[in-house]
């Protein structure tokens, strides 16, 4: 298969805003490369054919323009082959774990070692939206992992197959659909995921299919207020921008079961005051608390059992 790849250079002081731009924006078809030693940097997005790639980028100008980041050149089409875009990946794209969890990329199924009780899963940077490796995922990641290793903890019991009985899991605004992806490997049985754009749920779909877990999960395309009409959870993630979150507060703090858990991400560190304002408004009796990873902050928050 043939694909085309599009590349801006932008101003290299421009760099972390467009970075930021690009995830708060949600134009994940996009990644930011740059060069320290050099100073410079570039926008660059991958592409099935060159007219989706020249629409993509018409559509992503202006959005950069009002987030302050200036283009220094024209924007440069090139055709990819397989090989060439996987390479040009492998030199960013590193394992990563978090407790029992391992994130790998594809390529070292062969030969990436687990340790005994570890579960893994496994990424393509050409099917996925996002490889883990931002803060705003690994924040969620982590405290995913936490809620495994708690629930465990308390003597839930675990059927046959490993999965914990009774506990749901929804990941809003799913994306790649890593996260959701990751909550069945670490063993919970009832795996919900849903994104408003399609295309992330097609490539969520191609992830599970990926790790062997599409018969495990079940992605679908919605909104916030659709996707969690009806629905409770045990766990709620939303690894969402920060005015989306708090625009949809009722329905996020709604989607929680008694005694079960809400994390946000995607929330910057200069927006986690007013973001947890918002919530702790709606839920003041709910238990509440943050961390910072970076630029990057979170919030988990934990409904009063029934």
């Amino acid at each position: 298969m043939k694909l085309h790849e599009l590349k801006v250079e932008i101003s290299a002081d421009a760099a972390d805003a467009a970075d930021n731009a690009l995830l708060e924006l949600g134009v994940a078809e996009w990644s930011l490369l740059q060069d320290a030693i050099a100073r410079r940097a570039w926008v660059v997005g991958i592409f099935p054919d060159e007219q989706t790639a020249r629409t993509r980028w018409t559509e992503l100008l202006p959005l950069l323009t009002a987030a302050g980041v200036g283009v220094d050149g024209e924007s440069v089409v090139r055709v990819l082959a397989d090989q060439d875009w996987r390479d040009s990946y492998k030199a960013h794209f590193k394992a990563w774990r978090c407790g029992r969890l391992h994130w790998v990329p594809v390529w070292e199924r062969d030969t990436y070692a687990l340790f005994p009780g570890n579960v893994v899963i496994w990424l393509d940077p050409g099917l996925a939206f996002g490889t883990g490796n931002h803060e705003t995922t690994r924040l969620c990641c982590e405290r995913l992992v936490a809620f495994a290793a708690g629930r465990r903890k308390d003597g839930t019991k675990e059927n046959g197959e490993g999965s914990v009985e009774q506990i749901r899991v929804i990941d809003a605004g799913c994306g790649s659909g890593i996260l959701a992806l990751s909550a069945v490997r670490l063993g919970f049985g009832d795996v919900t995921g849903f994104d408003n754009d399609p295309e992330a749920v097609r490539v969520s779909c191609e992830n599970a299919a990926l790790n062997e877990l599409a018969e495990r999960v079940k992605f679908f395309t919605a909104d916030l207020v659709a996707g969690l009409a009806g629905r409770l959870a045990e766990l709620v993630l939303a690894n969402i921008q920060a005015d989306v979150l708090m625009r949809f507060v009722h329905e996020l703090l709604g989607a929680v079961s008694p005694g079960g858990e809400l994390v946000l991400s995607g929330i910057l560190a200069g927006e986690l005051v007013q973001v947890r304002a918002v919530f702790a408004t709606i839920a003041p009796d709910w238990e509440i608390e943050s961390r910072t990873l970076g630029e990057w902050s979170d919030l988990r928050l934990k409904r009063p059992g029934a």
